[in-house]
């Protein structure tokens, strides 16, 4: 009955209900678990059921919200201590939900036990599943205007576990382009929707959840009631939600004048916030951030992320192989989240790049021992960002704050030598700030004490009692109790005749009397038998029987006003919040800084040199940096140089065989861009470059089938998204446009796509095509397009008769970009490569043959027409 009651509340919920000392599901959530923790599932009283112990109860409750499911805590809200005592002895214990799970909220002593942290990362617990590096929540809103016939999207992202808000409102089309490349950038765990979301939103939504899911990991996508998401119902939950809040520096008009898709979204977010007992981390409007703003950063859209491979590979979707893996050397998990937010927002500030350079120059060239030292610092550290949020929610404390106070007093020692031998002035800045952020963890450790708080006993957690009035009385009536216990031995002495008696302590049960067999006959009649063996048995009197009752009670009495003391010395520690969480933000970026020289010095990479007012990107000897890391050292990677000039040459026309290395090498180029204005070095031995607003790429032939696009739609949707993107301050990547369709359709769309971003346009633009009258435009627009091929080595003649056959072309790739256009793309050759069967190929080449006569010969016949048609005109004049 108390099972059936609490999921008729909470019917989307996996309830484990405690029950001794084991958690146990029923009825159809008992299936679910049984299939997904692979455990037994038996019939017990018409319901069926599994069970799973107590100790172990983190390691399940991970994976089965891993797999996507919400779970929920059912825990005995009364002792057998107080229920004693009480009227209700003989009924049921009464048991609530206590907590509730999800992707996004694993928040919580029962899901990250304080011995978890060695223990995982020890390798000792090696079926438990870690939090992934970020755990964002996010929610949605639509708006359709009939008037102007625009869909307004509102985006508000929350991460729980470490307190980043973000949030986004802007214009979207059918394609829904601009939400794709938002959500990518926020990758959640978890995405809340109204139940009304539009067909469009929805596939994309499952598309992205598709594409990110990998073994045991899910994205979960949760409907909620549409009236929750509309303004006036929105608007009033989140003006009660603030105005009787009395957070410092926070006020309900700072949150209203956010735009109202966005209050759409954070209504619904603050109500289901409230489920899980997080929605604090909502308050501190002042640190919401703005998703995108065009001022600050360049714009990656969803598009280029994928085509890029900026944050996962094509291959497989997992990070080797990405950008991101090639950067990101991170040593701690907060340091991780700040490197993946950096790449996915590079810079427009040339100033801030070129500190961030500057940082990573004197890490690479400083002799200070600081340096060093500071980088040992960094790698011994836990996870300081979502342990202080754990803080601000009242689910943990010590091992946290007892790690920023070391690393306070850790920095505060090296800071005469950082201000004497640094110069940078990010770093410095970064490193004389951070210890006096940190200085209030000092004295929130003095009053506890380490061995109770590490244990997790909430009784002896602290050393004076005399701020703690009410904990002081427990004490003192619980020493009471034990003085008349004592006192009650010697009187237990009397009674057995046995003066060297003492009280014994058996399975956990203290005070009691142990006599030999031989002797019970001096045990009195009213004395009650706890215990036996074969040689003794265990005795209370009926005074202590009492005097045990009432000392359970009250230290169950003192345990739940510890909780309540433990909770207002976290609320303490919670004015602090914003202070400590700006010092661990100060570490994550010392971090990526590190992080950054490290690759810089493995790569043998160059310092870019990143102007403001050009509009070029000059690279010498360039390599693709995720190739050339993938190579090794072994097989090197062959560099390419790439000019392009904004009042001169600023189209590459590229050309060349199949496979020999054009993608490579227009990925390589956005790739540096992007790396030099995240503040990295690039891998190449020179290179100067203009700021980018944004990159737009069109690559590869795939159909979109949850967005019902056909190969040659989707080629056009994004390339018409880019044209109305792109500025002359803009790097544009268009590869193999046009060859979804026909050839003299392809060619002619590509034509004039090409002609317009030269003509129009103006942007800095590298086109990739197989399509010879394309390469034209060189003559049209000489100064500012030229045609480049990727250079290799024909190894036997065109065709070569052999028995009367015709074989294909061998060609060697040499992977040398080189001035010119190639005459032609030698397809039968990578068909050779592929082991397509040799009749097959000799028939391709027949044909290939057969169709390039038939070309030539109409060329030529039309050329010798024109020659004839103008002798006429010349004659008959």
């Amino acid at each position: 009955q108390q099972y059936l009651q609490i999921k008729e509340q909470h019917k989307d919920v996996l309830l484990a209900v405690e029950c001794g000392y084991k958690y146990r599901f029923f009825g159809d959530d008992a299936e679910k678990a049984a299939k997904e923790l692979n455990i037994f599932c038996h019939l017990d009283h018409h319901f069926m059921t599994c069970s799973i112990p107590a100790h172990r109860l983190f390691v399940h409750v991970r994976r089965l919200v891993s797999l996507g499911h919400k779970v929920g805590l059912v825990k005995q809200t009364e002792t057998s201590a107080i229920k004693a005592s009480g009227a209700s002895k003989n009924s049921l214990f009464t048991r609530q939900l206590s907590a509730l799970y999800t992707k996004s909220t694993l928040i919580g002593e029962d899901v990250n036990p304080l011995h978890s942290f060695g223990d995982v990362e020890g390798g000792e617990l090696t079926d438990v599943v870690t939090d992934p590096p970020e755990s964002y929540l996010l929610c949605l809103s639509e708006t359709w205007d009939k008037n102007s016939r625009q869909l307004t999207i509102g985006l508000m992202a929350v991460q729980p576990s470490t307190g980043d808000v973000v949030f986004d409102c802007f214009v979207d089309n059918s394609s829904r382009s601009e939400l794709e490349g938002r959500v990518l950038k926020v990758n959640p765990v978890e995405i809340l929707v109204a139940s009304d979301l539009s067909d469009s939103s929805h596939r994309l939504l499952q598309s992205i959840a598709t594409a990110s899911v990998q073994a045991g990991d899910v994205v979960r996508i949760e409907k909620r009631d549409n009236t929750l998401f509309d303004f006036a119902s929105a608007m009033n939950t989140v003006n009660n939600f603030y105005s009787h809040t009395q957070e410092i520096g926070q006020s309900f008009s700072s949150v209203a004048s956010l735009e109202s898709p966005v209050i759409c979204c954070l209504g619904p977010l603050i109500h289901y916030l409230r489920e899980f007992n997080l929605e604090k981390v909502l308050l501190q409007h002042s640190l919401f951030q703005h998703l995108s703003c065009e001022t600050n950063a360049m714009v990656l859209s969803a598009t280029t992320l994928r085509n890029l491979e900026i944050f996962t590979n094509n291959t497989d979707g997992g990070v080797k192989g990405s950008l991101l893996w090639v950067l990101d050397h991170t040593r701690t998990p907060f340091g991780r989240r700040l490197m993946r937010k950096w790449i996915s927002q590079p810079l427009k500030d040339v100033q801030s790049i070129c500190e961030r350079q500057q940082a990573v120059c004197e890490i690479l060239d400083s002799d200070s021992i600081t340096l060093p030292t500071l980088k040992a610092l960094m790698s011994r550290l836990p996870d300081l960002e979502r342990g202080i949020c754990s803080i601000y929610h009242k689910k943990e404390f010590y091992l946290i704050n007892s790690n920023l106070s070391r690393l306070g007093l850790e920095l505060q020692a090296l800071l005469p030598s950082i201000q004497s031998q640094l110069s940078s002035s990010l770093l410095r800045g970064l490193l004389l700030d951070t210890p006096d952020l940190l200085a209030p963890a000092h004295n929130f450790l003095k009053v506890l004490s380490e061995k109770a708080a590490k244990s997790g006993d909430k009784m002896e957690l602290f050393y004076d009692l005399s701020v703690f009035p009410v904990l002081q009385e427990r004490r003192e009536e619980i020493q009471s109790v034990l003085a008349e216990i004592q006192d009650h031995l010697r009187e237990v002495q009397i009674t057995l005749r046995t003066p060297t008696v003492n009280y014994v302590t058996v399975s956990g049960q203290e005070f009691l009397v142990e006599v030999k067999n031989s002797m019970k006959s001096v045990v009195p009649s009213d004395w009650v038998q706890i215990s036996s063996t074969k040689a003794v048995s265990r005795y209370q009197s009926p005074y202590l029987v009492e005097k045990c009752r009432r000392l359970s009670q009250l230290k169950e009495k003192m345990l739940i006003d510890s909780k309540k003391e433990w909770t207002n010395f976290l609320n303490q520690f919670g004015e602090y919040y914003y202070t400590m969480k700006k010092a661990v933000c100060n570490l994550a970026t010392i971090d990526c800084l590190y992080s950054f020289a490290e690759v810089a010095k493995e790569g043998n990479y160059c310092r870019p040199l990143v102007q403001e007012g050009d509009r070029q990107i000059v690279i010498k000897d360039g390599r693709h940096p995720v190739i050339d890391l993938l190579m090794g050292e072994h097989t090197q990677y062959v560099p390419n140089d790439t000019e392009l000039q904004g009042d001169r040459r600023r189209t590459m026309i590229i050309t060349g065989p199949n496979m020999g290395g054009k993608s490579s090498y227009i990925r390589q180029v956005a790739l540096l861009c992007i790396m030099a204005q995240v503040g990295s070095y690039v891998p190449a031995t020179e290179a100067s470059l203009g700021i980018l607003d944004g990159i737009y790429t069109r690559m590869g032939a795939s159909e979109n089938i949850y967005k019902g696009r056909s190969t040659f739609m989707e080629e056009l949707t994004e390339t018409s998204e880019i044209v109305a993107q792109a500025s002359e301050r803009s790097l544009v990547i268009l590869d193999e446009l046009g060859r979804g369709t026909s050839t003299h359709d392809g060619t002619a769309i590509a034509y004039a796509t090409l002609e317009y971003f030269i003509r129009e346009v103006k942007s800095l633009t590298l086109f990739v095509t197989h399509y010879p009258p394309l390469c034209e435009l060189e003559k049209v627009y000489p100064r500012h397009v030229g045609n480049f091929h990727m250079a290799f080595l024909l190894n036997e003649p065109e065709f070569v008769a052999k028995d009367g056959e015709l074989k294909p072309d061998f060609i060697t790739f040499l992977y040398q970009l080189t001035e010119g256009a190639a005459g032609r793309s030698y397809g039968l050759n990578v068909a050779g490569l592929a082991d397509i069967p040799e009749d097959v190929l000799h028939i391709a080449t027949c044909k290939a043959q057969e169709l390039e006569n038939t070309i030539n010969s109409r060329r030529q016949k039309k050329k010798v027409f024109n020659i004839l048609h103008l002798w006429m005109k010349v004659f008959k004049n």
